[in-house]
């Protein structure tokens, strides 16, 4: 059966620690990792959102 985690941080460096915690505990194969990056702005702030979906067999 296939299965699929989502992550998402706000900073590149968290969303890397979260996705190795992740594949730490998996003990099944990993078919396919996607990343994605959105930018969005609120007045002069600037808000960023880093997206991992991993796709894996359990």
């Amino acid at each position: 059966m296939m299965k699929v985690k989502v992550i998402d941080e706000g900073h590149e460096k968290d969303l890397e620690n979260s996705v190795n915690e992740f594949l730490s505990t998996l003990e099944t194969p990993i078919v396919d990792i996607k990343y994605c990056c959105a930018i969005s702005t609120c007045g002069e702030e600037q808000i960023y959102c880093f997206t991992a979906m991993i796709v894996y067999e359990r």
